[in-house]
């Protein structure tokens, strides 16, 4: 499946999710619900992945978790809040690195709108 493809699930996915359950849920709840959707949709999909940091030859447990992670080829992070900070694309351009990824898609919910966007390094 293309790039374009999967993220066109995935924004589909976050608005369908945003206009049934609204704002204001934990983002562990839009998370299952993205998950669901996506695997309702024939794409593969793991939930907390984990991101070690590799530094020096060590491998460091960093407690980094990917939220979704679609096809092995995109990186969804769900936002629960009400304004996109600069911290949170740092966050995701982060994460790509640390997952060795050139593409991703950050899906972000708001509290007053459903919010989707791409980022790539």
């Amino acid at each position: 499946m293309e790039w374009n493809q999967i993220t066109g699930q995935v924004i589909s996915a976050a608005m369908k999710i945003h206009s049934q359950i609204g704002p204001g849920v934990l983002e562990s709840v839009y998370r299952r619900c993205m998950q669901h959707e996506l695997i309702r949709a024939g794409l593969a999909v793991r939930s907390e992945v984990a991101l070690p940091v590799h530094y020096d030859g060590l491998c460091l447990e960093s407690g980094y978790r990917v939220d979704l992670l679609v096809e092995n080829r995109v990186i969804v992070e769900l936002k629960c809040v009400e304004t996109i900070l600069p911290i949170h694309k740092t966050q995701l351009l982060t994460y790509l690195r640390l997952a060795n990824m050139p593409l991703d898609c950050c899906s972000i919910s708001t509290s007053c709108t459903c919010e989707t966007g791409s980022i790539g390094y």
